[in-house]
Formats: structure tokens, C-alpha cells, sequence
């Protein structure tokens, strides 16, 4: 397949393959085919203006069967995957989190992903659907996200795979992947604005109200600092720093409450925890200001200060760094409404409606 990515007005319509397994969230499946759907018609429609369908979709599973959902209700493909000879793009979502069972029940989308692959398809694996592109070997030596809190899993499973958590989504030779959820928006938003431009995407988002595709997940994670280790002196170590991380301190500093040498402390350090001390107290720090920014009101410059920072500026540049978001933006995220800002009385009024309907 050509990459049509520049292709000018009167590109072909494009083939998207959904397919859709069961006990998966059914967003993940469902979200794309809108999307994929509604690029170059809805917004059309909705304006009065001719319809120009920028992709023809169909959803598949492996024996065309319907799909049960955790829900209670079944989600009927149009097709069988091995009736599917060609397709540009193919999405594969999530389908439930036991993956040592899951891999097993549906490991005959393996050799049907691989040959779609070296047909030309783009592959697209949303959040945990990630595990079929990895266990087919397509991701091997690849850039590839997922879910933040399944990400260890996937490392371990497949450690050939370059896994990036803190992405909501990454291309690498024809092979993407997106973390989350809500991912599957982005990715698919994304696909619109390579194959067809940055108009007929944002058209896309604005008929569906949806945002335009995010770059990072990090925000959303609530990570370990540091992993699991058998390492009682490193362990010593990091509790200290769990209660003191505040306080600006050495290498040698920590060195000498463990007694031993700057070198040995910062090895035996970083091969227990995975981070050099100095990044094990940012992540303390960061985690910690987090926290502050959704439930506090207290101004950025209090709460860098108050978790280490006395540069604000420093801290701006490091919180946007290690989360994907400025400080303000985290918050107008996750805080709760009094605390971003005072609420509209339009919006109080609404809230009181649904207290009232409640009493």
C-alpha cells in the first residue's frame, strides 16, 4: 500500500478492519468505527454539504460470531477475520485482562495480523489489544505503549518490545498502539489526519465533540516510584526519602546512612529501584505536587516550593516533562471543580438540581 498520507482530494475510500473479541471494553472497538465512519461524512451531513466517506469500515471477529461484552450484551460483526483479504488499517482492541487466557482463546489472529502486516496494513493495537501485535512479533525491536497499569506486565512478557507508558500512542513502521481507553480516540483521530489532512480530522473531532489526539498518558498514571527488590538497605533508603524528600540532600549524604561508598550506594541503588537517586526524588516530588494540584487551591509556585522547588520555572519544565502536562493543565484535568476555579452559576444551579433530585 501506498502512503496516501499526501493524497489530494479524490483519494481512494480506505479499508479499516475492526476487530472485535470478546469480553473486551466495547468502546475500544466501537469509538474507532464512529470515527472511521463519520471522517469526511458527518460533518458534511450536518452542514448540508455532500458526503465524501474518506474510509469503508467493517467489523470482524474470529469466527463472525457475535461478541459478548462485560455488560451482558452481545455486539454482532459484520464478518469473519479470515474473510478479510485486504485491509489498509486494522484495529485490535482490548479483550479482557486475563491475556494468559485471552492469548490463548484467540491465537489465531497472530498469523492473520502478520500476513495483514506484510500486506501493507497499518496495525493498530488499543490499549491492552497491544498484546496480540507483541505476541504476533510485530512489535519486536519496535516503539509500542499501552495501558500505564499494565505496561509491567507487558515488559516482562515480551521484553523485545520497547515499551513507553508514559505515551498515549506510538507509530513505528506501520505498527501503532495506544494506552487506554480513551486512546482509542486519539489513534483513530490520528489515522484521520495522516490519510486524509488536518481539516477533515478536525471536522471529525468537532461533529463528535471530541478533543484532538493527546501525545502523553503519564498524567494519568499513578505509577510505582520505584519497583519491587529484595535490597533492605536501598529499601531503608527509600522510606527515608518517602518522608524527607523535600529536603535537598547528597549522594553522600545517603551513602553514609546505608555506610557505604558514593559509587556502591548509587549502583546498588539504581539496580534495585530502576532510577538514580536523583530521579528516584524527582518522581517523590512530582508524585507529591500531583496530589497537591488535585486537591488544593494553593497557586503553582506554592506548591513547587512546597515539594522541593524553590525555581519555578524549573519545576514548570520538570512537571511538563515527567507527566505531559503544565502544571495548570493538570489540574484543570483532575482537580475538582472548586478547586480549578469557581464554578459558573449556571453550572451551581445544575449541580443543586441533581442534589435536590437525590434528597
Amino acid at each position: 500500500m501506498n502512503d496516501l498520507s499526501n493524497a489530494p482530494e479524490g483519494r481512494r475510500v480506505l479499508d479499516v478492519t475492526i476487530v472485535m473479541l470478546d469480553d473486551g471494553l466495547s468502546s475500544t472497538a466501537v469509538m474507532p468505527t464512529e470515527i472511521f465512519h463519520s471522517a469526511g461524512s458527518l460533518w458534511n451531513a450536518l452542514h448540508d454539504e455532500p458526503a465524501h466517506p474518506a474510509f469503508r469500515v467493517r467489523t470482524v471477529s474470529l469466527q463472525g460470531a457475535p461478541v459478548r461484552t462485560p455488560y451482558g450484551f452481545a455486539m454482532m460483526p459484520q464478518d469473519a477475520v479470515e474473510r478479510v483479504e485486504h485491509s489498509d488499517i486494522v484495529i485490535v482492541p482490548t479483550s479482557g485482562l486475563d491475556l494468559d487466557l485471552k492469548l490463548v482463546e484467540n491465537s489465531a489472529l497472530l498469523p492473520w495480523l502478520r500476513r495483514q502486516h506484510a500486506a501493507g496494513a497499518y496495525i493498530v493495537g488499543v490499549c491492552m489489544g497491544a498484546a496480540y501485535l507483541a505476541a504476533a512479533g510485530l512489535l519486536d525491536g519496535r516503539l509500542a505503549t499501552t495501558h500505564w497499569a499494565a505496561c509491567g506486565d507487558m515488559a516482562t512478557r515480551f521484553p523485545k518490545v520497547r515499551w513507553h507508558p508514559e505515551l498515549f500512542m506510538t507509530e513505528d513502521q506501520r505498527i501503532l498502539c495506544s494506552g487506554g481507553v480513551g486512546a482509542s480516540i486519539d489513534i483513530s483521530l490520528y489515522l484521520v489526519e495522516k490519510f486524509c489532512g488536518h481539516d477533515i480530522a478536525v471536522q471529525t473531532a468537532k461533529a463528535l465533540l471530541l478533543p484532538m489526539p493527546r501525545l502523553m498518558q503519564s498524567g494519568y498514571a499513578v505509577l510505582p516510584v520505584s519497583r519491587a527488590h529484595d535490597d533492605p538497605q536501598i529499601r531503608a533508603i527509600e522510606a527515608w526519602l518517602q518522608e524527607n524528600f523535600r529536603k535537598d540532600v547528597s549522594i553522600q549524604q545517603l551513602a553514609d546512612r546505608v555506610h557505604m561508598g558514593a559509587r556502591t550506594f548509587v549502583r546498588r541503588f539504581k539496580s534495585a529501584t530502576g532510577r538514580l537517586p536523583a530521579a528516584y526524588v524527582q518522581a517523590l516530588r512530582i508524585e507529591a505536587a500531583k496530589t497537591m494540584l488535585e486537591h488544593e487551591d494553593a497557586s503553582v509556585a506554592t506548591i513547587a516550593e512546597a515539594v522541593g522547588y524553590l525555581d519555578l520555572g524549573f519545576f514548570r519544565a520538570l512537571f511538563k516533562r515527567i507527566t505531559g502536562m503544565a502544571p495548570g493543565q493538570y489540574r484543570s484535568q483532575f482537580a475538582p471543580i472548586s478547586v480549578r476555579g469557581h464554578a459558573p452559576p449556571e453550572l451551581h444551579l445544575v449541580v443543586e438540581d441533581a442534589l435536590v433530585g437525590h434528597c
